[in-house]
């Protein structure tokens, strides 16, 4: 049994973890981030993780998933808002089953409605984060411009450190 020095002692070191926010979506590379980053800062500390977790999903604006020209548009928001709602759940399904399957069980989960860009950014301001985690779809540099990316976004734009997980190239 512990003693109350020691209880006291864990309560501060709990009140006192860092904060790392992980972007997940439905990408192969975000679900390789998260596995990557649940193996190497959350595994290896079993009950004592020196990270609280968040994981933080940015489900898209249902106008900026369609288009809205024409007569009859107004009538396909619900089945889309729907849809988005049920995207959302698989992604948060996979990444707690990820979670579960890599014994890490305190997580924080948030879907947010927004740019992903912007959803991160303010996530790591709210949680006060010292690490976001965002994996890379690995762009070129013409891609990156043309599209934009929100792991190069995050890197000029959040305040704290943003480590950006690419998935290795499998080599045949």
């Amino acid at each position: 049994m512990a003693s109350p020095a020691e209880v006291e002692a864990e309560a501060v070191a709990v009140a006192e973890k860092q904060v790392m926010v992980v972007g997940i979506d439905d990408s192969e590379q975000s679900t390789y981030a998260l596995g990557w980053t649940l193996k190497h800062f959350f595994t290896p500390y079993a009950s004592n993780p020196p990270f609280k977790l968040v994981l933080v999903h940015a489900k898209p604006t249902v106008s900026s998933a369609v288009s809205l020209a024409g007569p009859g548009g107004a009538e396909i928001l619900p089945m889309v808002e729907a849809d988005l709602k049920k995207i959302a759940a698989r992604i948060i399904e996979t990444a707690k089953g990820l979670c579960d399957r890599k014994s890490v069980h305190d997580v924080k989960v948030e879907v947010v409605q927004g740019d992903a860009r912007n959803v991160l950014c303010e996530a790591v301001e709210k949680h006060h984060a010292s690490i976001l985690v965002v994996g890379s779809h690995g762009y070129g540099a013409i891609k990156r411009a043309v599209l934009g990316s929100v792991s190069d976004y995050c890197a000029h734009h959040a305040h704290c450190t943003v480590m950006i997980v690419k998935r290795p190239k499998i080599k045949h």
